[in-house]
């Protein structure tokens, strides 16, 4: 078992390196690029990204629509349970569909339901967004959570104004920036995690959460415990290519070549690994029976 645990931590520890060599490559593809094109690649670097706000309080007379196109406040959603935020938006054609499959997936894999243990609070940070998508993305993801008894309560889908969102992004420290040019939202990949009065208590960052995490996230922000800060990886949602004029999913093939290349050296390291265990095996027999 402890050779188990060494060989995951030297996956994970791959795993970390190679994720940091594609964000530096990513980093030098977007720099070379002509400024005209996008945002300051340094002004985005800089700039996008969660600031931890650990115990933070969230203003809860924030004004919003829901998916209805009901005028509601925050405070409406907090019902002395947990409640996990998440600030995306509804068209975004990268990260946010990926933050919002983890999300679900990480829900599915709970013993905890929506709408009894915790609530969720779903915002776009883009003010052009109507209720109608915000319904259109309920109707979606309750699907996929299986519509389970209480879901529909307990998982609510937001569109508001610009000064609302950035009163909100404020709050929980989520750095964003528009692009006007091209009509697009750079900003980090990651959920809050909240306490039943509204102040933060654990962020979990990326787009796939672990169920024991948000689990244990979940317990603690119920009892009023705040945590810790912990690092984050940079995980942008924007990224344009002037040669082709598109928007490509630059990150996530690195991710997704970071992922291959892992489970490659995972199985290779696991086979060398089992291979030493089982010559080992016969040798300790021996020295017992002698």
């Amino acid at each position: 078992m402890k050779g188990i645990n060494c060989v995951y931590k030297a996956a994970h520890k791959f795993m970390s390196a190679t994720i940091g060599v594609g964000v530096a490559m990513l980093f030098m593809m977007v720099s070379s690029y002509p400024a005209a094109a996008q945002l300051n690649s340094t002004q985005v670097f800089n700039t996008v990204k969660f600031d931890q706000k650990l115990n933070s309080q969230v203003p809860l007379d924030l004004a919003f629509r829901d998916e209805t196109g009901k005028q509601v406040q925050l405070r409406d959603f907090f019902h002395g349970r947990p409640v996990v935020l998440s600030l995306v938006y509804y068209q975004c054609p990268m990260l946010c569909t990926q933050v919002m499959n983890g999300m679900d997936q990480a829900f599915n894999s709970l013993r905890f339901s929506i709408g009894k243990d915790f609530d969720v609070v779903t915002v776009s940070i883009n003010p052009k967004e109507t209720p109608d998508l915000a319904a259109d993305k309920k109707k979606e993801y309750l699907r996929l959570y299986g519509n389970r008894p209480g879901s529909e309560e307990g998982w609510h889908f937001l569109t508001g104004e610009k000064p609302q969102i950035d009163s909100l992004a404020d709050a929980v420290g989520f750095r964003y920036l528009y692009d006007a040019k091209t009509d697009m939202f750079a900003h980090p990949s990651g959920i809050m995690v909240l306490t039943p009065e509204g102040k933060v208590s654990r962020y979990l960052f990326g787009v796939e959460y672990l169920p024991k995490d948000l689990r244990f996230a979940l317990i603690d922000a119920s009892s009023r415990k705040i945590g810790s800060p912990v690092d984050q990886l940079l995980l942008l949602c924007y990224c344009y290519n002037p040669v082709t004029g598109k928007y490509g999913l630059v990150i996530a093939n690195i991710f997704r070549a970071a992922g291959a290349v892992t489970i490659v050296v995972l199985g290779t390291v696991l086979l060398v690994f089992f291979r030493h265990e089982k010559k080992k095996s016969p040798k300790q027999d021996s020295q017992q029976n002698t």
